[in-house]
């Protein structure tokens, strides 16, 4: 803790980061970095009713989980008890949050909840199924050796309960993934599959992405 409280770091940090179009970023970083009061300030943030100062103590704490994850790798099981949030919102943010934090993780946490954190492709909102696929190429860059059990949780989508809309869409942000990790895949004739059965889906997003990975396998063969 700094010389100050964290109500009253949490009074700075709301004056820095209340104001929607010029929120002070850079100055809320190094305070966070500088101060561990204001990341306790920070993480209660995460769960504010004010949107705008929510969001910024997110964008905040983003920042930080990527450049210095070592710093917010101690408020691990904050963000793991987001996961079990009933709100959409808490979920995606702890999702993102943790997927960087792995950079860190020396200690196994994540492995041990790997199957609770992607039981999230599944989520209600295919909001927080969309943020889970596009923060996995993270994890599997952070953790080689989980590589395969990421694509297969990602291969497995078509058994998520979404509409077929909303479920292309996740399907599109997992071919991200499958084009970044092609090579290591042990089942590429099934990636190749995953990506055709899009090639007729009713998402012109989906569509798109399916052809450039297609084009890209076909490219790849040729050389």
């Amino acid at each position: 803790m700094g010389s100050k409280g964290v109500d009253e770091l949490g009074t700075d940090l709301r004056k820095m980061l209340a104001d929607k179009d010029h929120p002070q970023l850079e100055e809320a970083i190094r305070l966070a970095l500088t101060d561990g009061g204001a990341l306790d300030a920070l993480l209660d943030g995460l769960t504010s009713k004010e949107e705008t100062y929510r969001y910024n103590c997110f964008e905040v704490l983003l920042w930080i989980s990527e450049s210095r994850s070592q710093v917010l790798y101690p408020q691990w099981d904050h963000f793991v008890g987001l996961l079990g949030s009933s709100n959409g919102f808490y979920r995606s943010m702890a999702l993102r949050l943790i997927a960087n934090l792995t950079g860190a993780d020396e200690e196994g946490r994540f492995e041990s909840i790997f199957e609770r954190y992607f039981e999230l492709l599944d989520d209600e909102k295919v909001m927080v199924a969309r943020y889970l696929a596009q923060s996995a190429g993270v994890i599997a860059r952070r953790k080689p050796h989980l590589q395969a059990r990421i694509a297969e949780k990602l291969l497995g989508i078509e058994q998520a309960h979404h509409t077929e809309g909303r479920k292309a869409l996740v399907k599109a942000d997992a071919l991200e993934f499958l084009a970044a990790f092609f090579e290591v895949l042990p089942e590429k004739e099934r990636a190749l599959a995953f990506a055709e059965g899009l090639l007729t889906s009713s998402s012109p997003k989906a569509r798109k992405a399916a052809q450039a990975f297609l084009d890209e396998r076909r490219e790849a063969v040729k050389k």
